[in-house]
């Protein structure tokens, strides 16, 4: 209970704050609609009244997007095209394999690169290099070229998921597979352990904590990657082809809906990732 106050008043302060700001941005707007209507006795009330219930406002207000989320989700029926979980659904499927084969690269790039540290001066540089280019800038890049092998679909954004996804889960995995200290090496040594005994009883299950907290990540980065990506191509649908269409025809409550739809989406994998992370830490004496 101690932390539900701060909780509570933080919370409280950040939609004060953000209906404040909602009046600001939204009054000039509102009062050139109330000019173009031939009204001109409005009381500041009024105003504020109004450009909280504007249909197309600069910044809406919670309550709109609540609104426009209990429609977009409940009242929509799950398979149709206007409502926002046909589209998360879409948005959810790419996200999941870019993140799988993301994961299993990143994996794998770790385990070489621990296993010969040549490969650590060799590739690393290249691996932080690669993600210095925009992913806004590289989405398209990826869905042309694939396109040209006739690679189309669910595939090319799978691809810049799993492109965003890799990099924190070879640098986590990296860390967490040195985390044993000399003296558990030479341990395992004194034993004639092979390198590969030494990894499978030691360095694997010391970088479970690691494996977690990079597949946190690396679920959130490949959400991003998803999204960005259905901007590029959004004629297949997703959150991101929402975020487009919302900007097109100036829908900025659809726009924050969708917004906030991919975040709730993001924030489950983290936590379902987070969840299996505590059993399993658990149950591997790692709980503190």
């Amino acid at each position: 209970m101690k932390n539900v106050l701060p909780v509570t008043i933080v919370l409280v302060a950040l939609f004060a704050l953000w209906y404040a700001a909602a009046a600001l941005m939204n009054a000039s707007l509102q009062e050139d609609m109330f000019a173009n209507a031939g009204e001109t006795n409005y009381t500041t009330g009024e105003l504020i009244a109004a450009t909280l219930e504007m249909e197309r406002p600069k910044l809406p207000a919670p309550h709109q997007i609540a609104a426009e989320l209990y429609k977009l989700v409940i009242e929509t029926p799950p398979t149709s095209k206007r409502g926002l979980v046909y589209h998360a659904t879409i948005t959810l499927e790419e996200t999941l394999i870019g993140f799988l084969f993301g994961a299993a690269f990143g994996i794998g790039l770790a385990v070489m690169i621990q296993s010969m540290r040549t490969l650590e001066r060799s590739m690393m540089p290249w691996i932080v290099a690669s993600q210095t280019v925009p992913i806004i800038a590289l989405a398209p890049m990826i869905v042309v070229i694939l396109n040209q092998f006739n690679i189309t679909g669910l595939a090319p954004k799978a691809v810049i998921a799993a492109y965003l996804s890799f990099f924190p889960i070879t640098v986590g995995m990296v860390k967490g597979f040195r985390t044993p200290d000399p003296l558990q090496i030479d341990l395992m040594r004194t034993y004639s352990a092979t390198q590969g005994q030494t990894f499978a009883k030691l360095r694997a299950p010391a970088s479970a904590p690691y494996f977690f907290a990079s597949m946190q990540i690396g679920a959130a980065a490949a959400l991003v990657g998803a999204v960005v990506a259905e901007v590029t191509k959004s004629e297949d649908g997703g959150l991101g082809a929402r975020l487009l269409a919302g900007s097109y025809y100036g829908q900025t409550v659809q726009i924050w809906a969708a917004l906030f739809t991919a975040t709730a989406l993001s924030a489950a994998l983290v936590g379902l990732i987070a969840l299996a992370g505590r059993i399993v830490l658990r149950r591997m004496a790692f709980s503190r």
